[in-house]
């Protein structure tokens, strides 16, 4: 019989992990963003670096339903940049992880993400000027950023918000993008996460079946959300979304 008392103890932590789970369904689907609204509370409540084994897991079955529902809408090109840079992240943060503790990881996350805040934010006052993102090196730093922030602690989203909003991709080719490339991410760090980090077990595949559910409703809620939202509203949604989330992993 599994013993969920390492991880479930009061009600709260129930529902933390079922909203935890709405809300990757709703983001991967086009509500982008948002998980990092539940992510700072999985942290706290469960640990920096444990929170990203149970969180992991959730993320690899919604990027299936958001790869089914968008698979023709990617703009290769972009995944292709990003890909072998983000593979680089994960080593990187790998040996941070040997350098800083346990309970630094969370403010680590939040440094990470207000940097590509700050490059958005000044993207959009610049957005005439587009030299930048076409430099050679555009695409490889936000993919060593990503794949930084998604090693740490699942928080890659604002990363790829930035460099895709740069793009100026239109809402369906920036969710399939996303989505393909998320999709390929998180699958190539299920081993080291495994493997390396040792936080994924019986126990929590078992939680993340149980949050299924959520998952697929989240999912649901941001296929709506999508085709509702207009493109100008969609974007400045994003930007205003990922600014508030990042805010809570510092509270």
């Amino acid at each position: 019989m599994i013993d969920f008392s390492l991880w479930m103890n009061t009600t709260y932590d129930w529902v933390l992990l079922f909203m935890c789970a709405l809300l990757i369904g709703m983001s991967k689907t086009g509500i982008q963003g948002i998980t990092l609204l539940a992510i700072p509370f999985m942290a706290i409540n469960f640990g920096a670096k444990p929170s990203t084994g149970l969180i992991l897991p959730m993320l690899c079955f919604s990027d299936l339903i958001a790869v089914f529902y968008y698979r023709r809408m990617a703009e290769w090109k972009y995944v292709f940049k990003l890909l072998p840079a983000a593979v680089v992240g994960f080593f990187v943060a790998i040996a941070v992880d040997k350098l800083i503790p346990a309970d630094e990881f969370r403010l680590l996350m939040a440094f990470c993400i207000f940097t590509g805040i700050a490059v958005m934010l000044w993207m959009e006052k610049k957005k005439k000027d587009a030299k930048m993102f076409t430099s050679w090196w555009y695409a490889p730093l936000f993919g060593l950023m990503g794949g930084f922030t998604t090693m740490i602690g699942n928080a890659a989203g604002p990363v790829m918000s930035v460099y895709l909003l740069s793009m100026r991709l239109p809402k369906y080719s920036f969710v399939g993008t996303s989505a393909w490339f998320f999709l390929l991410v998180n699958y190539l760090k299920l081993p080291l996460q495994i493997f390396v980090w040792d936080n994924i077990s019986v126990t929590t595949i078992l939680l993340n079946a149980m949050s299924i559910p959520f998952m697929v409703a989240g999912a649901i809620a941001g296929i709506v959300f999508v085709k509702k939202v207009p493109e100008k509203s969609y974007r400045t949604f994003i930007i205003v979304v990922t600014v508030l989330s990042t805010f809570m992993l510092l509270f």
